[in-house]
């Protein structure tokens, strides 16, 4: 048995993973901002905390608690994360700074303050959600996409420097998932982008976005499954890339280059 760690677990893939590994006899702590939405979670047998991944004394507590009662952290699954699209000209700063806290150096913080016992133990997992955004972009997804490739050479890095300590570093990169993602993206990007200079682009691509997802996206548990083959297997990959699109568009960028990826991604509006 493991115990895991996960976080943004209220919803979509982090609740899906969560649900997946204590079918399989994990002791997970199922971590979100809002505890009454992992009563479920707590049902199935998950430790469920409350925490926010920008506010370190959180996460202090968090690492502390799993220490106290399981001696440690053996796999940490950084999941938290949302999407901000807008116009770069139209996003504040300090709203590009808010997702770089939750998609970047929340990952790291909680990452830094499980690192110390695994390196004791000699062992463990460090899972990081990135997506098929760490490696292409959209339009108006600057400040979103910026934050997923900051997460893929992060890992990358870090892969390289627990290797020689029996820790591994995995990336995911879930496509087009049935989550909250649409909704979570489209409101705000109307409310700062459809009025100004932007205001077609937006529209084209809100619209495109939500018919994105009408037409049909991969159920969350398919990165559960994922994500528990990456969590026991023997040797795991790198990376895992896995949902609609994720492959297919991965590798129009890498293999026919930035003007075809343009045109493809541009057309689709």
């Amino acid at each position: 048995m493991l115990t895991v760690l996960v976080t943004g677990a209220s919803s979509g893939m982090g609740k899906a993973v969560a649900v997946k590994l204590l079918a399989e006899g994990h002791a997970v702590y199922a971590v979100a901002r809002r505890e009454e939405r992992m009563r479920d979670l707590a049902a199935l047998g998950a430790v469920v905390v409350a925490a926010d991944v920008t506010v370190d004394d959180d996460l202090v507590r968090l690492v502390e608690r799993v220490t106290a009662e399981r001696g440690g952290v053996d796999v940490l699954v950084n999941n938290a994360g949302f999407g901000l699209y807008g116009a770069v000209e139209d996003v504040s700063l300090d709203d590009a700074r808010r997702q770089f806290e939750v998609n970047l150096f929340g990952l790291a913080r909680l990452t830094q303050l499980v690192l110390p016992g695994m390196r004791r133990r000699g062992s463990g997992r460090i899972v990081n959600m990135s997506s098929m955004g760490g490696k292409i972009y959209t339009p108006l997804g600057a400040w979103y996409h910026a934050t997923k490739h900051a997460v893929e050479g992060w890992s990358d890095c870090l892969r390289l420097e627990l290797a020689p300590l029996g820790i591994d570093v995995i990336v995911i990169e879930p496509g087009l998932i049935d989550t909250e993602f649409a909704d979570v993206v489209t409101g705000p990007l109307l409310a700062r982008s459809a009025a100004g200079a932007y205001a077609t682009l937006a529209t084209k691509v809100a619209d495109s976005t939500r018919k994105m997802y009408a037409g049909g996206a991969t159920p969350p548990s398919v990165i559960a499954d994922v994500i528990e083959k990456a969590v026991t297997a023997r040797r795991p990959r790198t990376r895992y890339a896995a949902g609609r699109y994720a492959k297919i568009l991965m590798a129009t960028r890498k293999w026919l280059g930035d003007r075809v990826y343009d045109r493809s991604i541009m057309a689709r509006l």
